[in-house]
């Protein structure tokens, strides 16, 4: 007797019984309905009820087969093709969720009597203050756990929260439901610690495709994500593996490591790795998902994200970063940001390509918003590795390294970098001085239009650049590289349009040799010069 496994999730002991002989109708009149699909732990939720037509919702039913799972141990609770329109449900540890191809999840719509529908989100203490609203909350969505261990959802089905808000009401994108019963995360996961996310998709997600805060041990592998606002929030979370995926987020952000105050503490962000993944922010809602990658309309220009963006929360830390092997479509770059007393640290990027930047391809900041506790110190940016970046069609803005007055930006090596910009700047443009902006919100565009074509460098101590080429597509007035209060300055090997390549604004220690159409320079001391 052979029994393949499909065989045994979906029939149990009726397949057992069919395959000796007996017909599948006298075996399931024989043995009933078993919550159970044989010895292997695997629970079918339509044995608890569920229905996956679309319409009834199934919660109930699926929290009952979690519940039944959890109580022998763990389990794998299984989602046959269909349709489950579900409000919240309850993860349980050493509980996996496996959607099969051709499963839906469904986020169903908010009850419209006040009562019922999605969990009621959490209260919040005073921490509430000190970051963005919807970080507080997580039982206000479609999938979460709390104090978990040994949690997956793998299989290549679908979540889709069709029925989820995007918590702002903008756009006019989507009915935005708030208050108790509504839900407005795919996924929200807090204080877990061995969590595995594989294989699915999810489509309109939410504010958050993924909320993870305090989670350990996280492993997010082959996911296609095309949502409405954030895709993946990575918050005070340690041991991270993000791998393989692809986000189309036009709204927000796609990959956005934080380290805010949501646990009622600062924790570090630390030990994540981002590799092989797709980011971008210009593509029809569905349309990556379906394979059609029907692109946005330029009237949307002004409005796409899509990138990889570290720190508008910024309460703890970021420690131990590596991106690698990623690329950037439509989108507004690569930010790496601290301003609210985060010391962010040790952290290299690598083989990247970027295409269509609607801002700085390369984007730094150190800056003091500082809203945490009284009295935290300014965090620090420093140790940066960037090499091996190309970067076509990015806009006016260069990339931007900025950090203020008495507390630069450390430590930052860029190399083997190539970076087109759209160039054909205005001339007036040439002799801005931007503000510095202190306590506003990070943001590549928060200075306004700036001085350079391929970097504006601001309040920077230590930095090397090598193997550099700023190319232009149209004639532009600015200088390649404008440096403002830096410290200990090389530049090797760089190459840049004819036309004026540095300014130097009370620049200390600069060096530059063996670039083109650039005689080589050294100097001990304070500068102030352009050529």
């Amino acid at each position: 007797m052979t029994l393949d496994r499909r065989s045994m999730i979906l029939g149990g002991s009726a397949a057992l019984t069919a395959a000796a002989g007996a017909s599948p109708a006298l075996a399931a009149e024989r043995q009933g309905p078993l919550p159970i699909a044989g010895a292997s732990g695997w629970v079918d939720v339509r044995q608890f009820g569920a229905k996956g037509d679309g319409t009834t919702i199934d919660s109930i039913a699926i929290n009952k087969a979690i519940d039944f799972a959890a109580a022998r141990g763990g389990g794998t609770v299984f989602f046959p093709a269909g349709t489950y329109a579900s409000y919240t449900i309850r993860l349980k540890s050493r509980i996996t969720l496996h959607l099969d191809q051709g499963a839906t999840i469904l986020a169903a719509p908010a009850p419209t009597t006040g009562s019922g529908g999605y969990d009621h989100a959490e209260p919040i203490g005073d921490h509430g203050a000190y970051q963005d609203f919807g970080h507080g909350h997580w039982r206000n969505s479609l999938i979460w756990g709390e104090g978990l261990h040994d949690i997956a959802i793998v299989g290549s089905g679908l979540i889709w929260g069709k029925g989820l808000g995007r918590g702002d009401g903008k756009d006019n994108y989507l009915s935005d439901p708030n208050g108790p019963g509504t839900g407005n995360k795919a996924i929200a996961l807090k204080l877990c610690r061995n969590v595995l996310l594989r294989d699915f998709q999810v489509l309109e997600g939410g504010w958050f495709a993924l909320l993870a805060t305090g989670v350990d041990n996280l492993t997010i592998d082959n996911l296609l994500v095309d949502t409405n606002r954030d895709g993946f929030d990575i918050d005070c979370c340690r041991g991270v593996r993000i791998t393989n995926c692809t986000i189309n987020s036009p709204w927000d952000d796609a990959i956005c490591p934080k380290s805010s105050f949501a646990l009622g503490y600062p924790r570090d962000t630390e030990d994540l790795m981002i590799a092989n993944c797709l980011v971008t922010g210009n593509y029809v809602i569905g349309s990556v998902i379906d394979g059609t990658w029907k692109k946005m309309p330029a009237s949307f220009a002004n409005t796409v994200h899509g990138r990889i963006k570290f720190g508008t929360e910024s309460n703890g830390g970021f420690k131990k970063i590596t991106i690698s092997n990623c690329v950037f479509d439509d989108s507004q770059g690569l930010a790496l940001e601290t301003v609210d007393g985060a010391n962010f640290e040790d952290v290299t990027v690598t083989n990247v390509t970027m295409r269509g930047s609607f801002s700085s391809p390369i984007f730094m900041r150190l800056g003091r918003r500082m809203r945490g506790p009284k009295d935290t110190p300014i965090g620090t940016l420093k140790r940066v590795l960037i090499t091996n970046i190309v970067s076509s069609g990015a806009g006016w803005l260069p990339s931007i390294l900025a950090g203020i007055p008495g507390h630069p930006i450390e430590d930052v090596k860029i190399s083997d970098v190539f970076l087109h910009q759209i160039g054909g700047a205005p001339q007036a443009m040439a002799a801005l001085r931007p503000p510095l902006n202190e306590l506003a919100y990070p943001e590549p565009n928060m200075f306004g239009d700036v001085p350079a074509t391929g970097f504006f460098i601001r309040d920077v101590r230590n930095i090397e650049m090598s193997n550099v080429e700023i190319a232009v597509e149209k004639a532009d007035p600015r200088a390649a590289f404008y440096l403002n209060d830096v410290t200990e300055a090389d530049f090797f090997r760089l190459r840049v349009p004819r036309g004026e390549s540095f300014v130097l604004d009370r620049v200390t220690n600069f060096r530059s040799f063996g670039s083109r159409w650039l005689k080589d320079r050294t100097v001990d001391g304070l500068v102030s010069d352009r050529f």
